[in-house]
């Protein structure tokens, strides 16, 4: 598949900071475990930064689905569940994504995801920020559907493992290997955020939860409870909530330092290969744990007065 090659300057202005209120959509395997929940409604408590245009369902695969199909599924009514609790209507906002992973490096997935996703990137302004916490079937499905979006998109990624790891593979990666590699090979402005060393920093406790979160009016007692729920013996626990970190880098990318890097390549072996040679993209190195916590606590309390 051949995609448009980016001017040099085009590229670094998209990967720059965010800056004033951008567009996003949010795609989510909300169901797959705890973490999507906290950042579909940090990113919707965001209005004032970031305009939240579509939430897409995205596949998934473990002991909570009986295959991608069942977990993206899933995962849209886990939105249904979350837009209720915040008052927010689901009409036009909520759309389902891929029933599969991609089949071959070059065949995509059609779904209504997909086509909204190139139908809101080719319409401008430009640029729309494609926030991924999944596997990223339905974005790969859409570059694949209309390479041209590549022009007029940022995709921020939450998945794989640092560079200098062994091997690259995590959940949200190996799901789907063709649409990972073609993330990192097609072109688009990526902002790349690892999970070990990276993500794995916004860790929160239940005492945490109990006093931040819950009470805070429908959604706040929501989370909570699936939080609990999600470990039966709370002595001497934490929860990492992964995905919270692309929100945080939308809303002040100091949160989340990361620096320009060549785009790595992904091996069949799910390990990493470097060519100097390679686009560019902006690899996190580091999140900073407090202030994107402090920011959707704050938020989660002020909409529930």
């Amino acid at each position: 598949m051949a995609f448009p090659a980016l001017p040099q300057a085009l590229r670094l202005e998209r990967l720059g900071p965010p800056a004033g209120r951008i567009r996003m959509v949010l795609d989510t395997d909300t169901y797959n475990e705890i973490d999507d929940q906290f950042a579909v409604v940090h990113s919707l408590l965001s209005r004032d930064r970031l305009d939240v245009e579509a939430l897409y369902a995205a596949p998934f695969h473990n002991e909570r689905s009986s295959g991608p199909g069942d977990g993206m599924e899933k995962s849209y009514e886990e939105i249904l569940r979350l837009l209720e609790r915040l008052d927010v209507s689901a009409e036009g906002l909520v759309h389902r994504g891929s029933t599969s992973y991609l089949p071959d490096p070059d065949v995509p997935v059609e779904s209504p995801a997909a086509a909204d996703l190139i139908e809101r990137t080719m319409s401008g302004p430009d640029p729309l920020y494609i926030v991924a916490i999944g596997a990223i079937t339905n974005v790969a499905s859409a570059l694949l559907l209309e390479p041209k979006t590549i022009e007029h998109a940022v995709v921020v990624w939450l998945g794989g493992q640092p560079l200098h790891w062994p091997s690259a593979e995590e959940f949200n990666l190996r799901q789907d290997p063709h649409a990972s590699r073609l993330i990192f090979d097609c072109g688009v402005p990526l902002v790349y955020i690892p999970c070990t060393g990276v993500a794995s920093h916004l860790l929160t406790s239940v005492p945490e939860i109990e006093r931040h979160v819950e009470g805070k009016g429908p959604i706040g007692d929501y989370l909570a409870r699936i939080f609990k729920e999600y470990q039966e013996d709370h002595f001497a626990w934490s929860k990492v909530i992964w995905d919270i970190a692309c929100i945080g880098y939308c809303l002040n990318p100091e949160w989340v330092p990361a620096e320009l890097i060549p785009s790595p390549i992904l091996t069949d072996q799910l390990t990493w290969s470097v060519d100097q040679s390679r686009h560019q993209i902006r690899g996190a190195a580091y999140v900073h744990r407090d202030p994107i916590f402090g920011d959707l606590f704050g938020k989660l309390a002020r909409a529930s007065q």
